[in-house]
């Protein structure tokens, strides 16, 4: 035996079947390895897909054996079963493994007497365990090559369950099984290699397609829009009040045609399998459009004692929410699952829930309960932890800059840029930096009605709402009034001028809707304007005079929107000297304003730069960094709006 190389086939089965979508979601799923007597065991709130050597836990093998064929008193309730078969589990764990949680079925696990076990939930494996006819249909297809096991409550009682039923197969086949399926719960695949644990799944997939009539349609649809994004940001303030939610909207051909009306959504109303109670809960919420969203809410809470944690529309689609973005997209993927369940169950006999016996059980258990808690982790508790920002100009140079901060912070973010490719690296080095669920990245013109709208929505249905909007895009064409064009008047305008309009007017669309249902709910709307927007700025005066303008919009939409919880405030940067509107050689300010004269005396672009920083008491360009803290204070405060807060290092001050 090569424990090494074993370890490593260990872990590259684990992260094959888990990076597999058919195969393992939210980080359900489970392997295991075993050599002299000692168990390798996924442990729980780990990732199948990333999972490392490292992160297993070592178990006694023989000691978890023994909890199998363990008696309790029949009077006894299952949460004192559980807490003692947890307590003897935990025991099992070698030195080294101390401070790791093994997987709730380890002891499960431990019965096979094979190397190698792997456990996964597919959507098509649990239409045939989820379906009427998924025993009968077990034997059909399978025969003797693998055992079936009923209906039994995870932990102590499913490993007694399975104990006693692997004996009876032993007896009648001469070993234990290799293919395993549990009702509503998944399959086991069991082996001495992983080659073979692998062709007994691509022998057992090739049978259960074979008897599928329909197969799940998730092709894209049509939608009310503006439906879908007034619906999403009411739905996340009665989920959380204090703004610390997310409601991620989901719509597809299948899911339409089980949200047509409340007879065609019955096969979803309760749940198939543990995984889908751990992160749907129990039940969904079913709305008609147009009905008032807080008294369903509040009867499905006073009814269920918590909030619902998907919420379906009629005719449109339905909303997965949580306490944040990661926990929303959980819900979503675990109630898409339910829906392909559902679908697939139909080939098997048509659909079968759990119990409601089970389904209180799964609820309440404090093993499903710990691994909620894992799989969803911790706040980081980020000065601006939770809030949804949308940044336009966030591709680069102050706006890529401010998504940074901002997200550092702990702000979910749209970033919005007429160049989609640069806002999509942009996103993505944020969810590289974060986790997968911080940042989406939006195509969006600003000085366009239409793409703005868009691109307002497109936040909406990923993240539930809208919490702060930085209208950042900006242009600058610098030129006398003999040079200077119509055309480049109007671009700079359009962009700086009509572009904030148009960012504030769609902007403030679901920030009211916010403050409807969460009175007292505030929010924010920041121009990222300029010094040129305090004086006036020689030959420049095309995006001075937009910047002026910014500052009269934003004294108007503080005194409009005040009443809605919206603060409205501009910042007004110095020059930022580094970024690529200055330093650029070939289009930067610096050649700019060197060609056309503007610095009298200047010979080159160092001439014109130090010129610049001479006028700074504190003798720096203005960085991204100062105009993060200004957003951070304009956020945090509760009492200032219709202000521009200069941010110059004293080149601009206020009288």
């Amino acid at each position: 035996m090569n424990l090494q190389h074993d370890l490593a086939e260990l872990v590259e089965m684990s992260n094959r079947y888990g990076a597999n979508g058919e195969y393992v979601l939210a980080g359900g799923g489970n392997t295991s390895y075993k050599a002299d007597g000692v168990m390798y065991v996924k442990g729980s709130g780990t990732q199948l897909s990333d999972i490392t050597a490292g992160q297993f836990v070592c178990m006694d093998v023989a000691r978890l054996r023994e909890l199998s064929g363990r008696a309790f008193p029949d009077v006894m309730s299952d949460e004192g079963r559980e807490e003692i078969a947890l307590g003897d589990m935990m025991a099992a764990r070698l030195p080294g493994s101390e401070s790791k949680r093994p997987s709730v079925e380890a002891m499960l696990h431990a019965i096979f007497p094979y190397k190698y076990v792997l456990h996964v939930h597919p959507a098509l494996v649990n239409g045939m365990v989820c379906g009427q006819g998924g025993e009968e249909a077990c034997r059909r297809l399978f025969g003797g090559e693998a055992a079936w096991i009923g209906l039994a409550k995870p932990g102590i009682i499913l490993s007694q369950v399975c104990q006693k039923a692997f004996c009876d197969y032993d007896s009648e086949n001469g070993k234990y099984p290799q293919l395993v399926f549990l009702q509503n719960h998944g399959v086991f695949a069991a082996a001495d290699t992983v080659q073979e644990i692998d062709g007994i799944f691509a022998g057992m997939w090739g049978k259960l397609k074979g008897c599928v009539v329909k197969e799940p349609d998730f092709g894209e649809v049509p939608f009310g829009r503006e439906m879908a994004c007034s619906i999403a940001p009411a739905l996340r303030m009665l989920y959380a009040g204090d703004g610390m939610a997310a409601a991620v909207f989901c719509t597809n051909k299948q899911v339409l045609e089980y949200v047509s009306d409340e007879q065609a959504f019955e096969p979803l109303v309760k749940p198939f399998t543990p995984d889908h109670i751990v992160y749907c809960k129990d039940e969904p919420l079913f709305i008609q459009p147009g009905s008032d969203f807080a008294v369903a809410f509040d009867a499905y809470e006073e009814r269920k004692g918590y909030k619902p944690k998907v919420v379906a529309v009629r005719g449109l689609g339905f909303f997965a929410l949580g306490k944040g973005r990661k926990e929303a997209e959980q819900a979503k993927a675990l109630f898409l699952d339910a829906v392909k369940v559902a679908v697939y169950a139909g080939s098997f006999g048509g659909a079968m829930p759990l119990t409601d016996g089970f389904t209180d059980f799964i609820l309440n258990w404090e093993a499903e309960n710990y691994r909620t808690k894992v799989s969803i982790g911790c706040a980081a508790g980020g000065r601006l932890e939770g809030r949804i920002a949308l940044i336009t100009g966030g591709a680069q140079g102050f706006g890529k800059g401010i998504a940074e901060f901002m997200a550092a912070e702990g702000a979910y973010i749209s970033v919005a840029d007429l160049n989609k490719d640069g806002a999509a690296a942009c996103a993505s080095e944020l969810c590289a930096a974060h986790d997968p669920c911080k940042a989406i990245a939006v195509a969006a013109d600003v000085s366009d009605a239409e793409s703005v709208e868009r691109m307002i929505q497109d936040t909406v249905l990923a993240f539930g709402g809208l919490d702060i909007l930085v209208s950042n895009a900006g242009v600058l064409i610098a030129g006398g009034l003999s040079e200077m064009t119509v055309k480049n008047f109007d671009f700079v305008t359009n962009v700086n001028y009509k572009g904030y309009f148009l960012c504030s007017k769609f902007a403030s669309v679901p920030m009211i809707i916010q403050n409807k249902y969460s009175p007292g709910y505030l929010m924010d709307i920041i121009e990222i304007n300029s010094k040129s927007g305090l004086e006036g700025s020689n030959k420049n005066f095309a995006y001075a005079g937009s910047k002026f303008g910014g500052i009269g919009l934003t004294q108007s939409f503080a005194m409009e929107l005040v009443e809605h919880g919206i603060k409205v405030n501009a910042i007004c940067p110095g020059n930022l000297l580094d970024g690529p509107l200055w330093s650029d050689p070939e289009r930067g300010l610096f050649r700019q304003y060197l060609d056309s004269g503007k610095v009298p005396g200047a010979k080159t672009i160092a001439d014109v730069r130090k010129s610049y920083e001479d006028r700074v008491p504190l003798k720096r360009g203005c960085t991204v960094e100062d105009v993060a803290r200004a957003i951070f204070y304009v956020v945090e405060q509760k009492y200032e709006t219709g202000q521009a807060i200069p941010v110059t290092g004293g080149h601009i001050m206020l009288n």
